[in-house]
């Protein structure tokens, strides 16, 4: 791009939004969409994703559309552009049918910067059509992991994107997430038909938050909750539980001593709005929220974010923990779990994924032959939840057609496999989850690490449960006792001049007597990690087709360095008192 465009790009940026410079990655992102080329940016929350798609509306003008599934955030960004003098509207369900009309006069008649449409608008008749009659400068797929199978929070809606950009075109377009592994990412592009996309993920790493990772019993977490925030210093805060009722429950314990209140997807669209504008405004400390139910908040100064119940993915964990701190100042994520979540997620994913014989029994019901989904539902015998399931599922996975009116039709009989395969990888995230739930490592760069960022090469955060105990706000550490002081002198000779062990293998071999229990060999490994003796690492290998995850562990240099003979140095976490039954279920004996 010549120095005349760049010197262009900085005035939009200084004059329109008020900014002195870019932030880390954005110029290289609308250099590149200014001149028409497609971009995929995966970018954490809070560092600035917005202004990559909202600066090159502005400088290659005309009208923007930005699609999002989020009216919380929509609502937002539109008030925000407004402010700033730029001319933004948006259509969505929570607004009337005269003023989504006149959003769409004015998108016709060009007195729009900005357009903010919800994905399932698109499947209005006639409604692509009359988007197209003014093609927009750019669009913008803003959440755009919704798209994919195999993210954390995929929307079918979404999925029928691919049908409607070709009309738009040949605007470009931007694809904007702030978690999508390398899988994910490869899939967006897929579904969006991106062009050779330039693909920017960087700045995962959040320097300002401190993780840390209890254990619980779950009739503890609404006390210790409590107490967490009891000090002024925590607040604001937002609290993520798994259900509606515990949203409920825990917000109405919170409030006898804050300024607390629930917020879930069952609070009618008035409702949520006004929690939102107390929080959002400081009129509230606390908000109590399903970690199922996208709030799109941005509120900069949130203090801590407590999960009290483990997330089923860790990229929603990491969407969720980076609403703290966006104004750079020190901030908490504190995640709650035992061995009673991962049931719990069992249970979802039963439900969520029925099995494959009820989907190949609505497949056996279709034909060439359009059919009302009352008629077949009737005719597969199935309630109606499990039903919508079903008929979803197939859907998705091409064993069924929806065509007009909403009638179905048979869809490509190769369906089974996607299925199958769809169910696994919700299992795997789940086990990716519950091994960084029990990592012996930085929580922060495990984080980095997931989500592929390789411009980032620092080890350690310095602020997390592994890096620095003494800052934990949840759990107790204590010294080796003699035990565990022999054992980790066993553990650096037999270490000494090999390369990486199993550390199931480890544990057979240092403890034949049972002299510890597993969970407490780890807890020692972990602790010697933390004292950088040692290095553990998660890996995986194949058995039967299948992934197998284990642990190794080698001695750094200091480890090496370390006389065996005389006393360690260590913290050893200490049992909070939840059930530590199966907790080791994720590390095998390899």
């Amino acid at each position: 791009m010549p120095e005349s465009k760049l010197a262009e790009l900085r005035g939009v940026l200084t004059r329109t939004f008020g900014y002195p410079d870019f932030r880390a990655g954005q110029e290289a992102v609308c250099r590149a969409t200014v001149e028409g080329r497609d971009v995929l940016l995966v970018m954490p929350t809070g560092s600035g994703k917005s202004l990559c798609y909202q600066l090159p509306a502005v400088a290659r003008g005309g009208v923007a559309l930005v699609i999002s599934p989020l009216i919380a955030l929509m609502e937002d960004q539109v008030a925000k552009l407004n402010q700033i003098g730029l001319h933004a509207e948006r259509i969505h369900s929570g607004r009337s049918r005269q003023a989504s009309r006149a959003a769409a006069i004015a998108y016709r008649d060009g007195n729009l910067q900005f357009l903010f449409i919800a994905p399932e608008r698109l499947s209005v008749p006639n409604f692509p059509e009359f988007l197209a009659r003014r093609k927009p400068c750019l669009i913008a797929v803003d959440e755009a992991h919704c798209i994919s199978q195999w993210g954390h929070d995929f929307r079918p809606d979404y999925r029928m994107l691919q049908h409607y950009l070709p009309l738009l075109r040949p605007s470009p377009v931007i694809a904007l997430t702030a978690t999508a592994t390398p899988v994910v990412q490869n899939d967006i592009i897929q579904q969006l038909g991106l062009d050779q996309p330039l693909r920017s993920i960087q700045g995962f790493r959040r320097k300002n938050i401190g993780i840390e990772v209890v254990e619980v019993p779950q009739s503890r977490r609404g006390d210790l909750t409590q107490q967490i925030l009891a000090e002024p210093g925590r607040r604001p805060a937002i609290v993520y539980v798994p259900a509606r009722a515990e949203s409920e429950s825990l917000a109405a314990l919170l409030s006898t001593s804050l300024r607390c209140e629930p917020y879930h997807a069952g609070l009618s669209s008035d409702r949520r709005h006004e929690v939102q504008r107390q929080f959002s405004s400081s009129n509230l400390d606390v908000i109590v929220a399903t970690i199922a139910f996208g709030m799109g908040i941005d509120k900069p100064d949130i203090r801590t974010v407590i999960h009290t119940a483990m997330p089923g993915s860790v990229e929603s964990y990491y969407q969720e923990i980076g609403r703290a701190g966006r104004d750079g100042a020190p901030s908490r994520a504190i995640l709650m779990q035992s061995y009673a979540d991962r049931r719990r997620h069992d249970f979802f994913l039963d439900r969520d994924y029925p099995p494959v014989e009820t989907l190949d029994g609505l497949f056996r019901l279709l034909s060439t032959e359009p059919i009302g989904q009352e008629q077949l539902r009737e005719s597969a015998r199935l309630g109606p939840e499990t039903f919508d399931q079903a008929l979803e599922k197939l859907w998705i996975h091409g064993g069924a057609k929806l065509g007009a009116g909403g009638n179905i039709t048979r869809g490509d009989a190769r369906w089974r496999d996607s299925y199958l395969h769809q169910i696994d990888h919700k299992t795997a995230q789940l086990d990716l989850m519950l091994r960084y739930v029990d990592t012996g490592q930085c929580r922060m760069s495990a984080l980095v690490r997931h989500f592929g960022d390789r411009s980032d090469t620092q080890s350690w955060c310095g602020h997390c449960d592994f890096c620095a105990p003494e800052q934990c706000l949840t759990q107790g550490f204590r010294e080796p006792n003699a035990t565990e002081n022999k054992m980790a002198s066993k553990v650096v000779r037999a270490l000494a001049g090999a390369a990486n062990r199993s550390t199931g293998q480890l544990y057979k071999e240092m403890c034949p007597a049972g002299e510890l229990t597993r969970n407490s060999f780890e807890e020692l490994l972990i602790a010697m990690a933390r004292a950088g003796l040692l290095t553990l690492t998660d890996a995986v290998f194949e058995k039967d087709g299948k992934e197998i995850p284990f642990r190794t562990a080698r001695l750094t240099r200091e480890g090496m360095a370390m006389n065996p003979s005389l006393p360690f140095a260590l913290q050893i976490r200490e049992d909070q008192g939840a059930s530590r039954r199966k907790k080791r279920k994720a590390v095998t004996e390899r």
